[in-house]
């Protein structure tokens, strides 16, 4: 009996311990992108955070798992329920998008509160860098 107790606690340490996605969108937000259409949509990805510390005067970079969903008039990043930002219409902040070498950059802000999110897109990183750009200028 023991012998079955270490394993079932060596199965439920593993199944702790396995990466959770960060796709989960609640379903309001879920049936908003599919009412707008979705043209590009990837989960976990490692997304580059770059921002502007007071503390060190300068850029710092941090490395964060999250999911990006782009329709017509959104483009949003996020980690299953919490938003890391979100581009629309409506938008007032500067937004610029640029490629650097293989990777799409996502610049919102200007000074310091500037941000910007990077990703490798898992596939036609032109197609992906023309339809944030559509988005971007639906907001000029």
């Amino acid at each position: 009996m023991t012998r079955l107790r270490a394993l079932a606690a060596i199965a439920l340490a593993l199944t702790a311990c396995a990466p959770a996605g960060t796709g989960h969108l609640p379903a309001d937000l879920e049936q908003r992108f599919q009412q707008e259409g979705i043209l590009r949509r990837a989960d976990d990805q490692v997304f580059r955070y770059t921002y502007y510390s007071r503390s060190t005067r300068g850029n710092r970079w941090e490395d964060r798992d999250a999911s990006i969903v782009v329709t017509p008039q959104t483009i949003y990043i996020f980690k299953n329920e919490k938003k890391g930002l979100e581009i629309t219409p409506r938008t007032r902040r500067e937004v610029d998008i640029r490629r650097e070498a293989d990777r799409l950059v996502i610049a919102a802000g200007s000074g310091q509160s500037r941000v910007s999110w990077s990703f490798r897109p898992p596939s036609d990183p032109e197609g992906w860098a023309s339809d944030l750009r559509s988005v971007v200028d639906s907001t000029r």
